[in-house]
């Protein structure tokens, strides 16, 4: 009997041994297997089909589950990329998410009460709901971003992850401080400056100026002297260049601006 037991426990440990085999295998992109190569060539179909349609949240999803059940894949990025710039497009439509609300505006109500009630931007809620001037009528129903938004910053590969409740929203390349002098630790937006002064020892350089290191956006922390801003040198994106800020293009500061609250939480590591 124990002789018996012991050629089932081998033959057992053997079947699961090929089975986990055959997992690893699976996970390779496709590689090996037709069928994971089909899934993947058809989830890939439905993703672009769905956008060119109109339908971001689904294509979003389907490019999502491209990146979490072939992350193996050379193409991996791409897909990657492609769901982050859907989040963005989703941001500034009026299409209801998992992470939005619809408000009805009530009479009294200001953008900027609306804003502070939810914690959120003006400039979210008008790009949202395409509002182009801040006169808003009552009864009007409108989205509002309900989730709230945080901000993870990696020294080491110089890259700023916008997220909101844990999902990563964009991935953005940014510059940081030379000899690693950007402080790590959890910090939060104090304050918001659009178009910013720069105020360097024995000099006030205005806004506009080529020679305003801040851009046009400035996002200044609980640390007094640390912030996200823009940047007049894109070029050095990507590097440890910076007094000890966190650097963004222009264009991407401003799209990060108009996102987050003040109070958004900045957490930087190493």
């Amino acid at each position: 009997m124990n002789k018996k037991i012991l050629i089932l426990l081998v033959l057992a440990i053997i079947i699961a041994a090929g089975f986990f085999v055959f997992l690893g295998i699976s996970k390779t992109g496709g590689k090996v297997n037709p069928a994971n190569r089909s899934f993947m060539r058809n989830l890939l179909n439905q993703a672009r089909q769905s956008e060119a349609k109109g339908s971001l949240l689904e294509a979003k999803i389907l490019y999502q589950k491209l990146v979490n059940n072939f992350p193996e894949s050379s193409d991996v990025a791409g897909w990657q990329k492609k769901a982050e710039d859907i989040n963005i497009k989703l941001l500034f439509s009026p299409v209801l998410t998992p992470k939005s609300i619809i408000y009805q505006i009530r009479p009294g109500d200001t953008l900027n009460k609306i804003a502070r009630e939810h914690k959120t931007t003006v400039e979210l809620i008008m790009k949202s709901n395409n509002i182009n001037v801040s006169l808003i009528v009552p009864g009007r129903k409108i989205k509002i971003w309900s989730a709230p938004f945080s901000i993870l910053v990696d020294k080491s590969q110089n890259i700023l992850l916008l997220k909101s409740d844990e999902e990563v929203i964009k991935t953005y390349i940014v510059s940081t401080g030379k000899n690693n002098c950007t402080p790590l630790g959890v910090f939060k937006i104090t304050n918001k400056l659009y178009n910013p002064t720069w105020f360097k020892a024995g000099a006030v350089v205005p806004p506009g100026s080529a020679e305003n290191v801040l851009g046009t956006r400035w996002m200044g922390f609980d640390l007094k002297g640390y912030g996200i801003h823009g940047t007049t040198e894109p070029k050095e994106l990507g590097k440890q260049v910076t007094q000890g800020c966190v650097r963004l293009s222009n264009s991407e500061v401003e799209e990060v601006y108009s996102i987050v609250p003040l109070g958004t939480e900045v957490t930087i590591v190493d």
